[in-house]
This record gives structure tokens, C-alpha cells and sequence, in this order.
């Protein structure tokens, strides 16, 4: 396996990675009352629900 003859600069190696971008996630308003305003798209609350409804199968927490 290829190995480099040399260390490769600072520079070099900093404009490869001057691509790498922090973004914050999107976040939709939450449809259910209580909670956390916001939410992440695609994702079920922790109570079991999803766009608006109660998923099938979901058991309630007794605890």
C-alpha cells in the first residue's frame, strides 16, 4: 500500500477540509399539545405520535 514521502503541509490539508460546514437541523412546529415546540421532521414523539396521530401499537409508559 501507497504511503506519502512527505508529511503533507497545514495549508494543504486546511483548504481540503475548508468545505466542512455546520448546519443546524430543520425543525417543523409540533402538533401536539404540550411538549416541545418544535420537533424534528420525520420523527414520532416520545409520546407516540406522528404528523398529528397516535401511531399504531404504541404502548403507554405506566411507569
Amino acid at each position: 500500500m501507497p504511503n506519502p514521502k512527505r508529511k503533507h503541509s497545514h495549508a494543504r490539508s486546511a483548504k481540503r477540509r475548508g468545505t466542512w460546514r455546520t448546519e443546524m437541523p430543520e425543525l417543523v412546529p409540533n402538533k401536539q399539545q404540550g411538549g416541545s415546540p418544535f420537533v424534528l421532521p420525520h420523527t414520532a414523539t416520545p409520546d407516540g405520535y406522528y404528523k398529528g396521530r397516535r401511531l399504531p401499537g404504541y404502548k403507554d409508559r405506566t411507569r
